[in-house]
């Protein structure tokens, strides 16, 4: 129970980025939740799932006193309205301040995470080659965000954290593991020495770290997704 008679329940997958990201504002708010884990939302999935998101069925799915939010940055954002008096306020009060915050995260998803996974999902090399490419200047982008929003301070919210960081602290444990999968680090101290400190900093929060899955816990996910993707794509090819 989140407290106050409110039933809080989170259709998920531990894996997901966008679960991730709203089990860490659920985290940072201090809200109690029943974890409701889709065992493969590849292969399958549940019809509680189904009858919950029936758009785009998918995890994130929130279930506030049983009714369904879906959308993890709308999520984030519900949390925030829902639960007003629980502290910290992931929105900043100043309109504007809220809207740079709205633009960031989109742009996150947007622009900074396709782009990543192309670049060491991409069906061919040149496809890799412009996913790096892209990334390569995402992260240039969210290196000057973080400078100019933070204004010197250690988060995107200033003394704490902020939408932003909760938006883009979904990554932290997929930069370890993906720096494991593949020798590269999507933040680091040559092209992004701020952006490198704060994934340090945001994966030493007690909160985070209590939501964040184990990188090598990743690093295996990602290998048996691989494999099974290629036995997939072999059986196919013999057919």
């Amino acid at each position: 129970m989140a407290g106050g008679g409110d039933e809080l329940k989170l259709l998920g997958m531990w894996a997901s980025p966008y679960v991730i990201r709203v089990k860490l504002a659920l985290g940072f708010k201090g809200l109690s939740y029943e974890d409701v884990e889709e065992e493969d939302v590849f292969t399958g999935k549940s019809e509680l799932l189904l009858k919950s998101n029936p758009v785009h069925k998918k995890v994130p799915v929130l279930l506030h006193n049983g009714k369904p939010v879906c959308e993890s940055q709308i999520i984030v954002q519900y949390i925030d309205e829902a639960f007003v008096g629980t502290r910290p306020s992931f929105l900043p009060a100043d309109p504007y301040e809220g809207a740079i915050a709205r633009f960031w995260a989109a742009y996150v998803d947007d622009k900074l995470l396709p782009s990543w996974l192309q670049s060491f999902g991409g069906k061919t090399e040149e496809e890799k080659a412009e996913g790096l490419k892209q990334t390569l200047a995402a992260v240039e982008h969210m290196e000057t965000a973080f400078k100019e929003i933070s204004k010197g301070k250690p988060f995107f919210g200033g003394d704490s954290v902020g939408y932003l960081d909760v938006t883009l602290g979904a990554l932290v444990a997929w930069v370890h593991a993906g720096e494991k999968l593949t020798g590269f680090r999507l933040f680091d101290a040559t092209r992004s020495p701020l952006l490198n400190e704060w994934v340090d900093r945001f994966g030493e929060l007690d909160a985070a770290k209590a939501v964040l899955p184990d990188a090598d816990r990743l690093v295996d996910y990602t290998m048996m997704r691989q494999a099974k993707a290629a036995a997939a794509a072999a059986a196919a090819s013999n057919n």
